[in-house]
């Protein structure tokens, strides 16, 4: 029997692509999309998929959150993130919300089906470089990763501050994500809060140094 795949992402383009690409495989077959948390939760309920390929960013919430949610409903069905964010900076956060593994969409098209079969195998999958950063940063912290004071911003802040420090402007940032201006306006404001930040520019600055660290740990 083919094991049965749902994907979650909100660019129709990419489902098709994922759609041909899954379905050359003799053993595996797409069930259903989604573009949004909503659309795709009830679906996931009634199909019972083997295994959900879902990206962060979608339409109407996160990623992260849809996962929590399989999770949570105990529906006992592997997830496998998908995404165009950096594996260094979200594997981990990715990982704890209860996904299976973690594939960039640059990564080759064989690195995502072996991703797919190892997740439905019962294994975790990050690339090799991934595997032993985390590794390493178990063993030097004694199992407790510490990261810079980013642990008390919500996976959306997260997201909104990679991209402040990948130089995007608060308009640019509001059309990847598909939100207004106001709302990102409204998450900078909890991010220099929650870093104790004083203005935009020491949030920049904040931003871009944690991109570069993060990026060569």
């Amino acid at each position: 029997m083919k094991r049965r795949v749902y994907l979650v992402d909100d660019h129709p383009i990419v489902r098709q692509g994922l759609i041909k690409l899954i379905e050359q495989e003799e053993q595996l077959e797409v069930c259903g999309e989604a573009g949004s948390v909503g659309e795709a939760l009830g679906e996931i309920r009634e199909l019972a998929p083997d295994v959900v390929l879902v990206d962060i960013s979608l339409e109407d919430s996160n990623g992260l959150e849809l996962i929590k949610t399989i999770d949570d409903l105990g529906l006992q069905i592997p997830t496998l993130v998908l995404s165009m964010h950096d594996e260094s900076l979200y594997a981990e956060h990715a990982l704890k919300a209860g996904a299976s593994g973690y594939v960039m969409k640059q990564a080759a098209s064989s690195t995502l089906i072996q991703a797919i079969e190892k997740v439905l195998d019962g294994e975790i999958y990050v690339s090799k470089v991934m595997s032993s950063q985390m590794l390493k940063l178990a063993f030097r912290s004694g199992g407790e990763v510490r990261r810079s004071g980013t642990e008390a911003l919500s996976l959306r802040e997260l997201e909104v501050f990679e991209l402040i420090g990948r130089g995007n402007s608060t308009r640019e940032i509001a059309e990847q994500l598909n939100l207004s201006v106001k709302t990102i306006e409204t998450y900078r404001a909890h991010i220099k809060d929650k870093l104790h930040l004083r203005s935009g520019t020491e949030l920049m600055q904040k931003a871009i140094h944690w991109v570069e660290n993060e990026s060569h740990r």
